[in-house]
């Protein structure tokens, strides 16, 4: 649809009256245009659902038994009210989850990860690096018939002179890192659900 420009319209009365006219056909004209194309398309919404949720047999309902429509009273009178309901919602801040501490009743075996007498040495001064503190994490190991802790105490060690080298002991390859599965455990879930078919 085109618009005019406020200079280029005429000034007769009657020619004003026209062109209101014609402009006033060109939107009737396409309210109907677009009416139509929305009926179309909610015939199909119809049929695709009939086609989608209706019975084995009766795939399309008919009008001697729409039973499509039957218990849509609420969606039609949504469309009838069409009215836009605002709900204000407080914000939600996330919080960092945070695991549970394994229990403390469950037996605990320190394992201490420490770094190879070559790494011990400052690589800028030479000096023999100390222990300065330690890094610890926890995780459920299994053996068979009894379930315990692993407490990995992995040594961060300093230079005492330089104090700019600190490294800490890695921990040895995990098969799910930052999980507090071990490898016993996982092994063990992995036989009990697939070799001997016990639930999880």
């Amino acid at each position: 649809m085109t618009t005019l420009r406020d200079d280029l319209l005429p000034d007769e009365v009657d020619s004003l009256k026209a062109i209101i006219a014609h402009e006033r056909e060109t939107k009737a004209a396409a309210l109907s245009a677009r009416d139509a194309e929305i009926e179309r398309l909610r015939a199909q919404v119809r049929l695709l659902l009939a086609q989608l949720f209706g019975p084995k047999a009766e795939r399309v309902a008919t009008e001697e038994s729409p039973q499509l429509g039957l218990f849509n009273e609420a969606e039609a009178a949504d469309e009838e009210d069409a009215v836009e309901l605002v709900t204000a919602v407080a914000g939600h801040a996330r919080r960092r989850g945070h695991r549970q501490a394994l229990p403390s009743h469950l037996p605990r075996e320190e394992v201490v990860h420490d770094l190879a007498e070559v790494d011990k040495v400052c690589p800028h001064d030479g000096t023999q690096l100390k222990v300065m503190g330690e890094e610890t994490s926890e995780q459920l190991d299994i053996v068979p018939a009894q379930v315990r802790v692993l407490h990995h105490r992995r040594l961060t060690y300093a230079c005492p002179c330089c104090r700019q080298h600190v490294v800490t002991a890695r921990l040895p390859p995990q098969p799910i890192p930052k999980s507090q599965a071990s490898a016993g455990l996982l092994a063990s879930v992995a036989v009990a659900k697939y070799a001997d078919a016990l639930p999880l």
